[in-house]
């Protein structure tokens, strides 16, 4: 039998959606780039945002910034996967941007917070979301420190706010802690590698590792 040779050509697999969140100073961003760096397959999404520029971020490549009028038309036409409020700005992800990489087999990294997490998982529950743990509070106000772009107020406003941002964690699939900086990248990849089972959140030790930082 000879093959049609006018038959289309059978549909790419569904490409994979991997969200990552975690509180400021994590180190979330720096992972995020590194990960990008050493897997070519991945592309990332790019969110829209209210909040202003910053020096070397580009327009389409960091984020798409907007006005809060347009993105508010944006809330009401449905056109967001996910969007949350932030330290008095908007974030949010175009849902036809995500879902037609998707389709052509384009696997997508995701990077926002724990409210948009939760967004995604409702309505894209195939979706794989890592949450990003700091070794112990003292090491994230001295990350948040030493990044030297915040202010006084800022920063306590940040550290306060991420009590509540690392008590959302078990409701991620994956949890990993960025203590070293190369096994926390090494462990990402793994699980963007389908290698994930020693990350899950329900893994006995890490219960209580997020009670002392809560505590």
């Amino acid at each position: 039998m000879t093959a049609n040779p006018t038959a289309s050509p059978p549909d790419p697999p569904r490409g994979h959606l991997y969200v990552i969140a975690a509180p400021s100073g994590t180190g979330k961003t720096s992972l995020v780039k590194a990960l990008m760096a050493k897997t070519p397959s991945l592309a990332f999404s790019v969110s829209h945002t209210t909040r202003p520029r910053r020096v070397n971020e580009v327009e389409g490549r960091d984020y798409h910034f907007t006005d809060k009028d347009a993105f508010r038309r944006m809330i009401a036409a449905g056109a967001f996967l996910e969007h949350a409020e932030v330290f008095d700005n908007l974030y949010g992800t175009g849902r036809a941007g995500v879902e037609d990489a998707l389709a052509r087999g384009q696997d997508l990294l995701l990077e926002i917070d724990w409210q948009g997490a939760r967004q995604v998982r409702e309505r894209l529950p195939e979706a794989i979301d890592v949450f990003i743990l700091p070794p112990s509070r003292a090491v994230l106000e001295t990350r948040l420190r030493g990044r030297g772009t915040d202010s006084e107020a800022v920063i306590a406003r940040r550290l306060r706010d991420s009590v509540t941002e690392l008590s959302h964690w078990r409701e991620f699939r994956y949890a990993i802690v960025n203590d070293s900086f190369d096994q926390a990248l090494a462990d990402l990849a793994r699980i963007v590698q389908g290698d994930g089972s020693a990350f899950r959140t329900d893994r006995p030790e890490l219960g209580p590792f997020a009670a002392q930082l809560l505590a």
